[in-house]
Protein backbone atom coordinates (compact mmCIF):
# COMPACT_ATOMS: atom_id res chain seq x y z
CA UNK A 1 0.00 0.00 0.00
CA UNK A 2 2.82 2.40 0.88
CA UNK A 3 4.53 1.66 -2.42
CA UNK A 4 1.34 2.41 -4.35
CA UNK A 5 0.91 5.68 -2.48
CA UNK A 6 4.53 6.62 -3.15
CA UNK A 7 4.01 5.91 -6.85
CA UNK A 8 0.83 8.03 -6.93
CA UNK A 9 2.59 10.87 -5.13
CA UNK A 10 5.52 10.67 -7.54
CA UNK A 11 3.24 10.89 -10.55
CA UNK A 12 1.19 13.74 -9.07
CA UNK A 13 4.33 15.75 -8.31
CA UNK A 14 5.81 15.00 -11.73
CA UNK A 15 2.62 16.10 -13.48
CA UNK A 16 2.51 19.28 -11.43
CA UNK A 17 6.11 20.09 -12.32
CA UNK A 18 5.46 19.44 -16.00
CA UNK A 19 2.42 21.72 -15.86
CA UNK A 20 4.44 24.53 -14.25
CA UNK A 21 7.75 24.13 -16.12
CA UNK A 22 6.92 22.72 -19.56
CA UNK A 23 3.53 24.30 -20.30
CA UNK A 24 4.80 27.93 -19.99
CA UNK A 25 7.42 27.26 -22.69
CA UNK A 26 4.79 25.72 -24.96
CA UNK A 27 2.46 28.64 -24.25
CA UNK A 28 5.16 31.20 -25.08
CA UNK A 29 5.78 29.82 -28.55
CA UNK A 30 2.08 29.40 -29.30
CA UNK A 31 1.39 32.93 -28.03
CA UNK A 32 3.87 34.41 -30.50
CA UNK A 33 2.59 32.29 -33.38
CA UNK A 34 -0.98 33.40 -32.79
CA UNK A 35 0.05 37.03 -32.40
CA UNK A 36 1.96 36.92 -35.69
CA UNK A 37 -0.79 35.21 -37.64
CA UNK A 38 -3.68 37.38 -36.42
CA UNK A 39 -2.14 40.86 -36.18
CA UNK A 40 -3.08 41.32 -39.83
CA UNK A 41 -6.69 41.80 -38.63
CA UNK A 42 -5.73 45.16 -37.15
CA UNK A 43 -4.14 46.18 -40.44
CA UNK A 44 -7.21 45.38 -42.58
CA UNK A 45 -8.54 48.92 -42.99
CA UNK A 46 -5.04 50.42 -43.32
CA UNK A 47 -4.12 47.92 -46.04
CA UNK A 48 -7.25 48.96 -47.90
CA UNK A 49 -6.48 52.68 -47.52
CA UNK A 50 -2.74 52.47 -48.25
CA UNK A 51 -2.57 49.64 -50.80
CA UNK A 52 -6.11 49.23 -52.10
CA UNK A 53 -6.55 45.70 -50.72
CA UNK A 54 -10.33 45.09 -50.70
CA UNK A 55 -12.33 43.19 -48.06
CA UNK A 56 -12.62 40.13 -50.31
CA UNK A 57 -8.89 40.22 -51.11
CA UNK A 58 -8.08 40.64 -47.42
CA UNK A 59 -10.30 37.65 -46.54
CA UNK A 60 -8.54 35.54 -49.15
CA UNK A 61 -5.11 36.63 -47.95
CA UNK A 62 -5.98 36.10 -44.28
CA UNK A 63 -7.25 32.63 -45.06
CA UNK A 64 -4.53 31.58 -47.49
CA UNK A 65 -2.18 31.39 -44.51
CA UNK A 66 -4.13 28.33 -43.37
CA UNK A 67 -3.96 26.77 -46.82
CA UNK A 68 -0.15 26.86 -46.76
CA UNK A 69 -0.17 25.65 -43.17
CA UNK A 70 -2.48 22.72 -43.97
CA UNK A 71 -0.50 21.46 -46.96
CA UNK A 72 2.50 20.53 -44.82
CA UNK A 73 0.93 19.57 -41.48
CA UNK A 74 1.32 15.78 -41.68
CA UNK A 75 4.83 15.65 -43.21
CA UNK A 76 5.97 18.39 -40.82
CA UNK A 77 4.77 16.49 -37.76
CA UNK A 78 6.31 13.25 -39.01
CA UNK A 79 9.62 15.12 -39.17
CA UNK A 80 9.02 16.33 -35.61
CA UNK A 81 8.48 12.71 -34.55
CA UNK A 82 11.65 11.63 -36.33
CA UNK A 83 14.12 14.32 -35.23
CA UNK A 84 12.39 15.41 -32.04
CA UNK A 85 9.89 18.25 -31.46
CA UNK A 86 12.44 20.57 -29.81
CA UNK A 87 14.56 21.08 -32.93
CA UNK A 88 11.55 21.31 -35.21
CA UNK A 89 9.60 23.78 -33.06
CA UNK A 90 12.69 26.02 -32.78
CA UNK A 91 13.16 25.95 -36.57
CA UNK A 92 9.51 26.81 -37.11
CA UNK A 93 9.71 29.81 -34.77
CA UNK A 94 12.75 31.32 -36.46
CA UNK A 95 11.25 30.84 -39.94
CA UNK A 96 7.83 32.29 -39.23
CA UNK A 97 9.20 35.18 -37.14
CA UNK A 98 11.36 36.23 -40.07
CA UNK A 99 8.46 36.03 -42.52
CA UNK A 100 6.10 37.81 -40.14
CA UNK A 101 8.46 40.79 -40.03
CA UNK A 102 8.72 40.62 -43.82
CA UNK A 103 4.99 41.39 -44.02
CA UNK A 104 6.05 45.04 -43.72
CA UNK A 105 7.12 44.85 -47.39
CA UNK A 106 3.63 44.07 -48.75
CA UNK A 107 2.99 46.22 -51.86
CA UNK A 108 -0.38 44.97 -53.07
CA UNK A 109 -2.73 42.01 -53.27
CA UNK A 110 -0.31 39.50 -54.82
CA UNK A 111 2.57 40.21 -52.45
CA UNK A 112 0.03 40.03 -49.61
CA UNK A 113 -1.12 36.59 -50.80
CA UNK A 114 2.43 35.33 -51.27
CA UNK A 115 3.74 36.39 -47.87
CA UNK A 116 0.67 35.03 -46.08
CA UNK A 117 1.09 31.72 -47.91
CA UNK A 118 4.79 31.52 -47.02
CA UNK A 119 4.01 32.40 -43.40
CA UNK A 120 1.60 29.47 -43.23
CA UNK A 121 4.15 27.12 -44.79
CA UNK A 122 6.81 28.26 -42.31
CA UNK A 123 4.52 27.68 -39.31
CA UNK A 124 3.21 24.32 -40.53
CA UNK A 125 3.45 21.63 -37.88
CA UNK A 126 3.81 23.86 -34.82
CA UNK A 127 0.48 23.18 -33.16
CA UNK A 128 0.36 19.41 -33.86
CA UNK A 129 3.96 19.20 -32.62
CA UNK A 130 2.80 20.77 -29.36
CA UNK A 131 -0.13 18.34 -29.20
CA UNK A 132 2.23 15.44 -29.92
CA UNK A 133 4.36 16.59 -26.98
CA UNK A 134 1.25 16.44 -24.78
CA UNK A 135 0.87 12.74 -25.64
CA UNK A 136 4.51 12.17 -24.59
CA UNK A 137 4.20 13.96 -21.26
CA UNK A 138 0.70 13.63 -19.84
CA UNK A 139 -1.69 10.84 -18.90
CA UNK A 140 -4.96 10.77 -20.89
CA UNK A 141 -6.94 12.04 -17.89
CA UNK A 142 -4.72 15.13 -17.63
CA UNK A 143 -4.60 16.07 -21.31
CA UNK A 144 -7.74 18.21 -21.60
CA UNK A 145 -6.50 20.39 -18.75
CA UNK A 146 -2.98 20.59 -20.22
CA UNK A 147 -4.35 21.55 -23.64
CA UNK A 148 -6.62 24.10 -21.99
CA UNK A 149 -3.57 25.76 -20.44
CA UNK A 150 -1.83 25.78 -23.84
CA UNK A 151 -4.89 27.42 -25.41
CA UNK A 152 -4.55 30.26 -22.92
CA UNK A 153 -1.69 31.44 -25.14
CA UNK A 154 -3.78 32.39 -28.20
CA UNK A 155 -6.46 33.77 -25.89
CA UNK A 156 -3.88 36.04 -24.25
CA UNK A 157 -2.55 36.93 -27.70
CA UNK A 158 -6.00 38.28 -28.56
CA UNK A 159 -6.45 40.02 -25.20
CA UNK A 160 -2.98 41.57 -25.05
CA UNK A 161 -1.98 41.50 -28.70
CA UNK A 162 -4.83 43.59 -30.08
CA UNK A 163 -4.18 46.57 -27.77
CA UNK A 164 -0.41 46.27 -28.37
CA UNK A 165 -0.95 46.08 -32.11
CA UNK A 166 -3.32 49.05 -31.94
CA UNK A 167 -0.65 51.04 -30.10
CA UNK A 168 2.01 50.08 -32.66
CA UNK A 169 -0.33 51.17 -35.45
CA UNK A 170 -0.18 54.68 -33.96
CA UNK A 171 3.52 54.83 -35.00
CA UNK A 172 2.27 55.76 -38.46
CA UNK A 173 4.70 58.07 -40.22
CA UNK A 174 7.69 57.46 -37.95
CA UNK A 175 10.78 56.73 -40.06
CA UNK A 176 8.69 57.05 -43.20
CA UNK A 177 6.84 53.81 -42.41
CA UNK A 178 3.14 53.13 -42.03
CA UNK A 179 1.85 52.03 -38.63
CA UNK A 180 1.04 48.55 -39.93
CA UNK A 181 4.64 48.18 -41.14
CA UNK A 182 5.96 48.94 -37.67
CA UNK A 183 3.51 46.45 -36.18
CA UNK A 184 4.61 43.59 -38.44
CA UNK A 185 8.30 44.37 -37.92
CA UNK A 186 8.24 44.70 -34.14
CA UNK A 187 5.93 41.73 -33.47
CA UNK A 188 7.88 39.33 -35.70
CA UNK A 189 11.34 39.73 -34.16
CA UNK A 190 10.56 38.24 -30.69
CA UNK A 191 9.53 34.95 -32.36
CA UNK A 192 13.02 34.59 -33.83
CA UNK A 193 14.61 35.19 -30.43
CA UNK A 194 12.22 32.75 -28.72
CA UNK A 195 13.02 30.04 -31.29
CA UNK A 196 16.71 30.26 -30.41
CA UNK A 197 15.93 30.07 -26.67
CA UNK A 198 13.72 26.99 -27.10
CA UNK A 199 16.48 25.21 -29.03
CA UNK A 200 18.46 25.14 -25.79
CA UNK A 201 15.73 25.04 -23.15
CA UNK A 202 12.78 22.93 -24.36
CA UNK A 203 12.95 19.26 -23.23
CA UNK A 204 11.47 16.82 -25.74
CA UNK A 205 10.51 14.04 -23.33
CA UNK A 206 10.33 13.68 -19.55
CA UNK A 207 13.67 11.84 -19.54
CA UNK A 208 15.32 15.00 -20.99
CA UNK A 209 14.05 17.36 -18.27
CA UNK A 210 16.70 18.25 -15.70
CA UNK A 211 14.01 19.45 -13.30
CA UNK A 212 12.54 15.93 -12.97
CA UNK A 213 14.01 13.05 -11.00
CA UNK A 214 14.48 9.76 -12.81
CA UNK A 215 11.51 8.28 -10.96
CA UNK A 216 9.30 11.23 -11.92
CA UNK A 217 10.34 11.05 -15.58
CA UNK A 218 9.67 7.31 -15.71
CA UNK A 219 6.27 7.82 -14.06
CA UNK A 220 5.23 10.45 -16.61
CA UNK A 221 6.30 8.33 -19.58
CA UNK A 222 4.58 5.22 -18.19
CA UNK A 223 1.29 7.02 -17.54
CA UNK A 224 1.39 8.71 -20.96
CA UNK A 225 1.02 5.32 -22.65
CA UNK A 226 -2.56 4.38 -23.44
CA UNK A 227 -3.61 1.36 -21.34
CA UNK A 228 -3.09 -2.05 -22.88
CA UNK A 229 -0.76 -0.99 -25.68
CA UNK A 230 2.91 -1.71 -26.04
CA UNK A 231 5.34 0.00 -28.36
CA UNK A 232 4.16 -1.35 -31.72
CA UNK A 233 2.70 2.08 -32.47
CA UNK A 234 6.22 3.44 -32.82
CA UNK A 235 6.73 1.67 -36.17
CA UNK A 236 6.34 3.99 -39.13
CA UNK A 237 4.41 1.40 -41.14
CA UNK A 238 1.36 2.07 -38.99
CA UNK A 239 1.11 5.86 -39.10
CA UNK A 240 -1.22 5.90 -42.13
CA UNK A 241 -3.85 3.88 -40.27
CA UNK A 242 -4.54 6.84 -37.98
CA UNK A 243 -5.68 8.89 -40.98
CA UNK A 244 -8.35 6.35 -41.91
CA UNK A 245 -10.08 6.12 -38.55
CA UNK A 246 -13.72 7.31 -38.69
CA UNK A 247 -13.23 9.14 -35.39
CA UNK A 248 -10.17 10.98 -36.74
CA UNK A 249 -12.07 12.07 -39.85
CA UNK A 250 -15.19 13.14 -37.96
CA UNK A 251 -13.28 15.08 -35.31
CA UNK A 252 -11.41 16.76 -38.16
CA UNK A 253 -14.67 17.73 -39.90
CA UNK A 254 -16.21 19.12 -36.69
CA UNK A 255 -12.98 21.02 -36.05
CA UNK A 256 -13.10 22.32 -39.64
CA UNK A 257 -16.53 23.85 -39.06
CA UNK A 258 -15.41 25.31 -35.74
CA UNK A 259 -12.48 27.00 -37.45
CA UNK A 260 -14.70 28.40 -40.22
CA UNK A 261 -16.63 30.15 -37.48
CA UNK A 262 -13.89 31.05 -34.99
CA UNK A 263 -11.12 32.13 -37.35
CA UNK A 264 -13.57 34.22 -39.35
CA UNK A 265 -14.63 35.90 -36.11
CA UNK A 266 -11.02 36.59 -35.05
CA UNK A 267 -10.00 38.14 -38.36
CA UNK A 268 -13.11 40.31 -38.77
CA UNK A 269 -13.77 41.48 -35.20
CA UNK A 270 -11.72 44.72 -35.59
CA UNK A 271 -13.56 45.50 -38.82
CA UNK A 272 -16.97 44.91 -37.19
CA UNK A 273 -15.99 47.22 -34.33
CA UNK A 274 -14.78 49.91 -36.71
CA UNK A 275 -18.19 49.82 -38.40
CA UNK A 276 -19.67 50.77 -35.01
CA UNK A 277 -18.24 54.26 -35.76
CA UNK A 278 -15.12 53.65 -33.66
CA UNK A 279 -12.06 55.01 -35.47
CA UNK A 280 -9.17 55.09 -32.98
CA UNK A 281 -6.82 52.11 -33.66
CA UNK A 282 -6.08 51.78 -29.95
CA UNK A 283 -9.78 51.73 -29.01
CA UNK A 284 -10.49 49.21 -31.76
CA UNK A 285 -7.68 47.04 -30.42
CA UNK A 286 -8.96 47.28 -26.85
CA UNK A 287 -12.54 46.39 -27.78
CA UNK A 288 -11.35 43.59 -30.08
CA UNK A 289 -9.78 41.97 -27.04
CA UNK A 290 -13.30 40.96 -25.98
CA UNK A 291 -12.88 37.94 -28.25
CA UNK A 292 -9.68 37.04 -26.42
CA UNK A 293 -11.38 37.47 -23.03
CA UNK A 294 -14.16 35.08 -24.05
CA UNK A 295 -11.62 32.64 -25.45
CA UNK A 296 -9.55 32.86 -22.25
CA UNK A 297 -12.57 32.14 -20.05
CA UNK A 298 -13.73 29.33 -22.31
CA UNK A 299 -10.50 27.32 -22.21
CA UNK A 300 -10.42 27.65 -18.41
CA UNK A 301 -14.04 26.67 -17.82
CA UNK A 302 -15.26 24.30 -20.55
CA UNK A 303 -12.49 21.63 -20.24
CA UNK A 304 -13.19 21.44 -16.50
CA UNK A 305 -16.92 21.01 -17.11
CA UNK A 306 -16.04 18.30 -19.60
CA UNK A 307 -13.82 16.53 -17.06
CA UNK A 308 -16.61 16.58 -14.46
CA UNK A 309 -19.34 15.38 -16.81
CA UNK A 310 -17.10 12.89 -18.60
CA UNK A 311 -19.38 12.45 -21.63
CA UNK A 312 -17.43 13.55 -24.70
CA UNK A 313 -20.12 13.91 -27.34
CA UNK A 314 -22.74 15.26 -24.95
CA UNK A 315 -20.34 18.05 -23.99
CA UNK A 316 -19.55 18.80 -27.65
CA UNK A 317 -23.26 19.06 -28.43
CA UNK A 318 -23.96 21.20 -25.36
CA UNK A 319 -21.17 23.68 -26.05
CA UNK A 320 -22.04 23.87 -29.76
CA UNK A 321 -25.61 24.76 -28.82
CA UNK A 322 -24.17 27.59 -26.73
CA UNK A 323 -22.25 28.82 -29.77
CA UNK A 324 -25.37 28.73 -31.94
CA UNK A 325 -27.37 30.67 -29.33
CA UNK A 326 -24.75 33.41 -28.84
CA UNK A 327 -24.08 33.93 -32.55
CA UNK A 328 -27.79 34.01 -33.41
CA UNK A 329 -28.34 36.57 -30.64
CA UNK A 330 -25.64 38.78 -32.19
CA UNK A 331 -27.64 39.04 -35.42
CA UNK A 332 -30.69 40.29 -33.47
CA UNK A 333 -29.09 43.25 -31.68
CA UNK A 334 -27.52 46.47 -32.98
CA UNK A 335 -26.46 48.12 -29.72
CA UNK A 336 -22.62 48.23 -29.49
CA UNK A 337 -22.39 47.22 -25.78
CA UNK A 338 -24.61 44.18 -26.38
CA UNK A 339 -22.60 43.20 -29.44
CA UNK A 340 -19.32 43.46 -27.53
CA UNK A 341 -20.79 41.15 -24.86
CA UNK A 342 -21.91 38.70 -27.55
CA UNK A 343 -18.42 38.76 -29.11
CA UNK A 344 -17.21 37.52 -25.74
CA UNK A 345 -19.90 34.84 -25.42
CA UNK A 346 -19.35 33.55 -28.96
CA UNK A 347 -15.59 33.27 -28.41
CA UNK A 348 -16.25 31.57 -25.04
CA UNK A 349 -17.96 28.64 -26.74
CA UNK A 350 -16.08 28.60 -30.07
CA UNK A 351 -12.66 28.76 -28.42
CA UNK A 352 -13.37 26.95 -25.15
CA UNK A 353 -14.44 23.76 -26.91
CA UNK A 354 -11.09 23.38 -28.73
CA UNK A 355 -9.20 21.45 -25.98
CA UNK A 356 -12.03 18.92 -25.90
CA UNK A 357 -11.60 18.02 -29.58
CA UNK A 358 -7.96 17.21 -28.97
CA UNK A 359 -8.58 15.31 -25.74
CA UNK A 360 -11.11 13.08 -27.55
CA UNK A 361 -8.67 12.45 -30.40
CA UNK A 362 -5.75 11.69 -28.07
CA UNK A 363 -7.70 8.90 -26.39
CA UNK A 364 -7.40 7.01 -29.66
CA UNK A 365 -3.94 7.95 -30.93
CA UNK A 366 -0.43 7.43 -29.61
CA UNK A 367 3.19 7.45 -30.76
CA UNK A 368 3.69 8.02 -34.46
CA UNK A 369 -0.05 7.53 -34.99
CA UNK A 370 -0.56 10.53 -32.72
CA UNK A 371 2.00 12.53 -34.72
CA UNK A 372 0.22 11.73 -37.99
CA UNK A 373 -3.38 11.66 -36.77
CA UNK A 374 -3.25 14.90 -34.81
CA UNK A 375 -1.55 16.65 -37.73
CA UNK A 376 -4.25 15.31 -40.07
CA UNK A 377 -7.02 16.64 -37.82
CA UNK A 378 -5.27 19.99 -37.70
CA UNK A 379 -4.91 19.94 -41.50
CA UNK A 380 -8.67 19.58 -41.93
CA UNK A 381 -9.26 22.28 -39.33
CA UNK A 382 -6.82 24.65 -40.98
CA UNK A 383 -8.77 24.40 -44.21
CA UNK A 384 -11.62 25.81 -42.17
CA UNK A 385 -9.28 28.62 -41.20
CA UNK A 386 -8.89 29.33 -44.92
CA UNK A 387 -12.60 29.08 -45.74
CA UNK A 388 -13.85 31.14 -42.76
CA UNK A 389 -12.18 34.51 -43.49
CA UNK A 390 -12.89 34.10 -47.20
CA UNK A 391 -16.61 33.55 -46.53
CA UNK A 392 -16.66 36.48 -44.10
CA UNK A 393 -15.05 38.64 -46.80
CA UNK A 394 -17.61 37.56 -49.39
CA UNK A 395 -20.46 38.25 -46.98
CA UNK A 396 -19.10 41.74 -46.28
CA UNK A 397 -18.68 42.41 -49.99
CA UNK A 398 -22.27 41.34 -50.69
CA UNK A 399 -23.90 43.14 -47.76
CA UNK A 400 -21.51 46.00 -47.04
CA UNK A 401 -21.41 44.97 -43.38
CA UNK A 402 -18.67 42.96 -41.65
CA UNK A 403 -21.16 41.73 -39.03
CA UNK A 404 -22.98 39.71 -41.70
CA UNK A 405 -20.24 37.13 -41.17
CA UNK A 406 -22.11 35.99 -38.06
CA UNK A 407 -24.48 34.19 -40.42
CA UNK A 408 -21.47 32.06 -41.40
CA UNK A 409 -20.87 31.26 -37.73
CA UNK A 410 -24.48 30.13 -37.24
CA UNK A 411 -24.43 27.91 -40.34
CA UNK A 412 -21.06 26.32 -39.46
CA UNK A 413 -22.13 25.64 -35.86
CA UNK A 414 -25.39 23.99 -36.94
CA UNK A 415 -23.54 21.73 -39.37
CA UNK A 416 -21.04 20.83 -36.64
CA UNK A 417 -23.85 19.93 -34.27
CA UNK A 418 -25.32 17.56 -36.87
CA UNK A 419 -21.99 15.68 -37.03
CA UNK A 420 -21.77 15.04 -33.27
CA UNK A 421 -24.20 12.05 -33.28
CA UNK A 422 -22.14 10.48 -36.09
CA UNK A 423 -19.00 10.89 -33.99
CA UNK A 424 -20.76 9.24 -31.03
CA UNK A 425 -21.65 6.24 -33.20
CA UNK A 426 -18.10 6.00 -34.55
CA UNK A 427 -16.66 6.03 -31.03
CA UNK A 428 -19.08 3.30 -29.93
CA UNK A 429 -18.20 1.20 -32.98
CA UNK A 430 -14.50 1.14 -32.20
CA UNK A 431 -13.60 -1.93 -30.22
CA UNK A 432 -10.17 -0.54 -29.25
CA UNK A 433 -9.03 2.99 -28.38
CA UNK A 434 -6.03 2.61 -30.66
CA UNK A 435 -5.38 0.87 -33.96
CA UNK A 436 -2.35 -1.19 -33.13
CA UNK A 437 -1.40 -4.45 -34.81
CA UNK A 438 1.37 -6.86 -33.84
CA UNK A 439 4.60 -6.09 -35.64
CA UNK A 440 6.44 -8.94 -37.26
CA UNK A 441 10.14 -8.49 -37.57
Amino acid sequence: MTSMLDTADTHWLATRRAMTRLIPMMCAIYFMSYLDRTNVALAKEALNADLGISAAAYGLGAGIFFLGYALLEVPSNLIAHRIGPRRWIARIAVSWGTLSSAMMFVQGEWSFYMLRLLLGIAEAGLFPALMYMVTLWFAPKDRAIAIGWIYLAPALALVIGNPIGGALMKMDGIGGLHGWQWMFLIEGLPSVILGVVLWFKLPERPRDARWLTQAQAESLEAHALLPGHAQSHEYSGHWGKALKRPTTILIGLIYFLNQVAFVGLVFFTPSIIQQMQITSPLTVGLLSSSVGIGFFAGVLVLPRIHCKIGRDCFCLALFTCGLIASSMAFTLFDEPPVRIALFTATAFFAGGVLPIYWAIAMKRLQGIQAAAGLAFINTIGLLGGFVGPYLFGLMEKASGSSSSGFQVIVAAAVLGLLLVPLLAKAIDAESSPLIAEPVTQ
